[in-house]
């Protein structure tokens, strides 16, 4: 079986060919008909938005809540702190991210009148953001935890408080041993930011079921779309190598493997 890559330097329109695979994204034809390539990368382009912004909110909320759930029960506060995030961490990790792109596109925004006014890839980045902050929380705790107690003590007995012992001391070091699970974390989101096809987001998953219906050409869309997964997952992979790095703490890579196995 040979491949028909000319596919992508026809017209989405009528399905003619085009002078130029790149007629409309790159401006080499003002009037031209966007190509099936055009759509492609337009497509992608979608996926790397829905993913970034999902990350970056699972990131910070990952690292706040995991960090809740370290905190010392010395306290009111402190143990509902831990209580809240345990919840958070058993609710978004325990339902299907499916369910939780149909609860916030249809039903939250029932009880949360701004958030209709928010675009649909807005709304899908947010339950990916939350359903993996709370596999990211798991693993901030594991990397605080794989801390020797020495730093806990030490930093109490510089005479620093609970939360000045944490920006400090503690989290500086857990959030650099856990760069390799969330590496796999990053690189996850990117994969799982396909369900944005179920509310309607122009992503590559949707790309590939409407493009392939359109032109019988399913082989050669699919290898396509598999291919720029693949290589944003790459691309994923190696910034983090980068950053993991920079940024290792000698004698602590013992400690690293252990906290990605939690």
């Amino acid at each position: 079986m040979s491949l028909d890559l000319g596919v992508f330097c026809k017209s989405t329109l009528d399905g003619e060919a085009v002078d130029h695979c790149f007629s409309s994204l790159f401006g080499l034809g003002k009037n031209a008909d966007p190509s099936y390539l055009d759509w492609l990368f337009k497509a992608w382009g979608w996926t790397l938005a829905v993913a970034i912004l999902g990350l970056a909110i699972a990131l910070v909320l990952g690292a706040v809540m995991g960090t809740f759930r370290t905190l010392p029960q010395t306290g009111t506060l402190n143990k509902w702190l831990v209580r809240f995030s345990t919840a958070w961490v058993e609710l978004f990790r325990n339902i299907p991210i499916l369910v939780q792109v149909f609860l916030w596109y249809h039903v939250i925004p029932a009880f949360v009148l701004p958030l209709k006014a928010l675009p649909s890839y807005w709304l899908v980045s947010i339950a990916l953001g939350f359903f993996t902050s709370a596999r990211i929380a798991e693993q901030v705790r594991a990397g605080i935890q794989a801390l020797p107690s020495g730093q806990r003590m030490a930093a109490t007995a510089l005479g620093l408080t609970t939360a000045q012992g944490y920006r400090y001391v503690i989290l500086p070091m857990a959030l650099r041993i856990v760069i390799p699970p969330l590496t796999s974390e990053s690189m996850n989101l990117i994969k799982n930011s396909s369900v944005a096809f179920a509310v309607s987001v122009p992503e590559l998953t949707l790309f590939a079921m409407q493009a392939q219906e359109e032109t019988s050409h399913g082989v050669e869309i699919y290898l396509a779309v598999t291919f720029l997964y693949a290589v944003s997952a790459f691309a994923v992979n190696r910034v983090m190598a980068l950053i993991e790095k920079r940024t290792r703490i000698p004698g602590f890579i013992v400690a690293s493997s252990d906290a990605g196995a939690h």
